[in-house]
């Protein structure tokens, strides 16, 4: 049995950026909002983090910032991955040094590997470092899927633990549980299929409505484990014409307006990302204001 990092909600938590770089003070409480909220662990410089157009040195802030700001009341998770596998071991042994609980690493993009490939690239990602990895695999960005069979092969590297599974493809997570088992640990990746990951052995979910709804999106999970499926399915089904917002431009171009319409100085989204558009920027106010 692998170790788990963490049982629950895991906030893929946003950076708010201004004129000069990371705006550190808002995204320090806005961690501290996720802390007193009940969530289970922060994924810092992932893609609701908007990493790929962050400098190193923003990273390292960030990092840091999470890292001091928790204290170790939630482990902290920092995606590190690349389509470079020099980098994304440079990044993974860089968020270690920092004090790093774990790492989320994404599937090369771009390049398209073989799942060979991904393998190989997996493998020596875990063997430079010593703490536990979580795959990410989200065909829908990267272009290349991680199959059953090549979860398999990669849940037999020691500190690779668990996946996030963002494919979208409940009967390949079903397919995942039966050939790993406790062996590779299932997270949704999806927050409109927490319940059903669940119920087919998955541990929690790496959110983006946790951003703007930590208890709720905790009490899902919460619910489901104690339970009580019938409230764990009703927060689900409730939440589904938010999460449905949160999804109508590329993430996390809504979920940064949301926290701006909650309070917090978030900002814009980096280009090429685009500021929400007028309409979904009213639609997501309204059914916030509803909520």
């Amino acid at each position: 049995m692998k170790q788990i990092l963490f049982k629950g909600c895991g906030t893929a938590i946003a950076t708010p950026f201004n004129d000069t770089g990371v705006n550190i003070n808002e995204f320090k409480k806005l961690v501290e909002f996720q802390i007193d909220n009940k969530v289970d662990s922060l994924i810092v410089c992932g893609t609701t983090g908007e990493a790929s157009t962050m400098t190193k040195e923003e990273k390292i802030e960030v990092i840091n910032c999470a890292i001091q700001t928790s204290n170790k009341k939630i482990p902290i998770i920092v995606g590190t991955g690349s389509n470079n596998t020099k980098q994304a071991i440079e990044n993974s042994q860089l968020a270690e040094s920092l004090g790093a609980d774990g790492l989320l690493v994404v599937t090369p993009y771009y390049n398209k590997a073989t799942q060979k490939g991904l393998i190989a690239h997996y493998k020596a990602i875990a063997e430079s470092v010593s703490i536990p990895i979580i795959l990410y695999n989200v065909p829908s960005r990267t272009g290349v899927n991680i199959l059953p069979q090549t979860c398999l092969e990669l849940s037999k590297v020691p500190n690779i633990v668990a996946i996030k599974e963002a494919s979208g493809n409940i009967s390949q997570v079903a397919e995942i549980t039966k050939l790993c088992g406790d062996n590779l640990y299932i997270y949704s990746g999806n927050d409109d299929q927490i319940v059903p990951i669940l119920s087919l052995g998955g541990i929690g979910v790496i959110s983006v409505l946790s951003n703007i709804k930590p208890k709720l999106t905790h009490d899902i999970v919460q619910n489901f484990f104690e339970g009580n499926l019938s409230a764990s399915l009703k927060l689900q089904l409730d939440n589904l014409p938010l999460i449905k917002l949160l999804f109508t431009e590329v993430n996390p171009i809504p979920v940064k307006a949301a926290l701006n319409i909650l309070g917090f100085d978030f900002g814009e989204p980096r280009l090429p990302l685009s500021p929400i558009s007028k309409e979904n920027f009213e639609l997501l106010k309204h059914e916030l204001l509803k909520a």
